[in-house]
């Protein structure tokens, strides 16, 4: 079992930054990649980026590219969302995940954390 805990949301005004913070715990030997989703009322939930633990590569959703980064912490199982020059629509529950080796899925979601952009 793997446990997955965010932190970092909040309010923030339009433009704004935020940075949310994820750590993975437990049978993390066989992690193979880290996410981060999000889901807005009323809509479905998204991938927003992620990293592959074996090289470090990126992955983001077109609409956040060039505003979000995505980092990791690798000896920690640890990742970082920095959310620049944000926008009202990026409002939702963002939730950390993690993929292992033993499934193509991402099968270990945090509880979330709520994000809030005003205009």
């Amino acid at each position: 079992q793997i446990q997955v805990v965010e932190s970092g949301g909040g309010q923030v005004q339009a433009g704004g930054s935020l940075r949310l913070s994820c750590e993975a715990s437990g049978r993390t030997v066989g992690v193979d990649a880290m996410a981060w989703f999000r889901q807005a009322p009323g809509k479905e939930r998204e991938i927003v980026a992620s990293v592959r633990w074996s090289n470090g590569g990126t992955y983001y959703t077109d609409s956040v590219k060039g505003r979000f980064a995505v980092s990791r912490h690798s000896v920690s199982y640890s990742i970082f969302l920095q959310m620049n020059s944000l926008k009202p629509e990026d409002t939702a529950v963002y939730y950390c995940a993690v993929q292992t080796r033993y499934n193509s899925a991402y099968t270990y979601f945090g509880q979330g954390t709520q994000v809030t952009v005003s205009s």
